[in-house]
């Protein structure tokens, strides 16, 4: 700061202009847009607003409140896979893994053994977690495609214990009904499925947290440190192995966690959660949304399952079947419209739908600069 002096008088310093004066509205408010969206979603089961195609019924109705809560639970459980692939460079195909012991885990304690809800959901918890560290610990002696088959190798195990009914704990292919009589009343019946819809918010909340704490953190950094470069990390004289165990066994525990939710909100545990398809999609969600972002693999989860559930409808609609039989039969596949929208994103999106505001900001920006035409004065 410099003062200037004019005929011997010496002008007074210049207050200091704060840098948030430079700032937009939208810049200032950005910080604060988590939160309102935490707020706005808390609130949505008090709403009757209804949305004819989007839903099918209010937003408070039971079967919308379901659909949004599972939504909500493949949200949180793709941003903690983005833990692994998108902050760490682990590509795990046994992911699903984990969220099946969560599910299973918690309707056999509640339905064989009869244990409470709590302690059932806290055993599932360490079960799984305890799992993701031992299966991790051998399969992180492996990198790249080695690493990924030997995680596949140890979630087609698990879908074959499951299948088989392995102990006759898991109902084999027809699945294992929850036993509602161990459950609290808050939880049961169709009209506490708003208690089931903030469950899963919280889920959600609790997921993004952990993730962005543990990005943000000096572990976190290594970890970014470990997808773009593994043996500088080495060099560095920091264990890689030890802080990809720790990514791999939290994203364990994260998936494990969801898995506990999804059993509540589904009412039972059923043999397609075990499948590597799921841990497929679970890329495919984090892909699309965008991979290493905060909230690109929150959205990847919440739209693909939506999509999942509401092509479905949508296939065996009488406006698909009135379309010309070469029009309707791909459209009545939602994995065909799925794939299709998943090209689509992937090619004019590739950093995925995360990367959507950046990409239109040069076009907003030539829209805003453009000037006018001038107005043609009278002769």
């Amino acid at each position: 700061m410099t003062n200037s002096v004019v005929d011997g008088v010496v002008d007074p310093p210049k207050a200091a202009v704060p840098a948030e004066s430079g700032l937009s509205v939208w810049q200032r408010l950005r910080p604060f847009l988590p939160l309102v969206a935490l707020a706005v979603a808390a609130i949505l089961p008090y709403s009757t607003v209804h949305l004819p195609g989007i839903f099918e019924g209010p937003l408070n109705s039971p079967g919308t409140l379901q659909l949004l809560a599972i939504c909500l639970v493949f949200g949180g459980l793709a941003a903690g896979y983005d833990l692994l692939f998108g902050r760490t460079g682990m590509l795990s195909f046994g992911h699903a893994l984990y969220f099946a012991a969560g599910v299973y885990g918690t309707d056999i304690l509640v339905t064989k053994a009869g244990l409470p809800l709590w302690q059932a959901a806290l055993l599932a918890l360490t079960g799984g977690t305890t799992l993701a560290a031992l299966l991790g610990a051998v399969a992180l002696r492996t990198v790249g495609i080695a690493f990924a088959m030997v995680t596949l190798a140890f979630a087609q195990v698990g879908a074959i214990l499951v299948a088989r009914d392995f102990g006759g704990l898991t109902g084999g292919e027809e699945g294992l009904p929850l036993d509602v009589s161990g459950l609290p009343a808050a939880l049961v019946g169709v009209t506490n499925t708003a208690n089931l819809y903030w469950l899963a918010l919280a889920y959600l909340a609790v997921v993004v947290l952990v993730v962005h704490r543990v990005g943000a953190s000096p572990t976190g950094r290594v970890l970014a440190g470990l997808r773009d470069d593994e043996r500088r990390i080495g060099v560095l004289g920091l264990d890689p192995y030890r802080f990809k165990l720790v990514a791999f066994t939290l994203a364990g525990g994260l998936a494990t966690a969801g898995g506990a939710v999804y059993c509540l909100i589904v009412g039972g545990a059923s043999p397609h959660i075990t499948s590597s398809e799921l841990t497929l999609s679970l890329l495919v969600m984090v892909v699309l949304g965008g991979p290493g972002t905060r909230w690109g693999p929150v959205l990847g989860g919440v739209l693909y399952m939506y999509l999942d559930h509401r092509l479905t409808a949508f296939g065996a609609s009488e406006a698909v079947d009135a379309l010309p039989g070469w029009l309707s039969a791909p459209l009545s596949q939602p994995l065909f419209v799925l794939g299709t929208v998943f090209i689509l994103a992937v090619y004019f999106f590739p950093g995925g739908l995360a990367t959507l505001a950046t990409r239109l900001a040069p076009l907003r920006t030539a829209l805003s600069s453009r000037p006018s035409r001038p107005s043609r004065r009278p002769r």
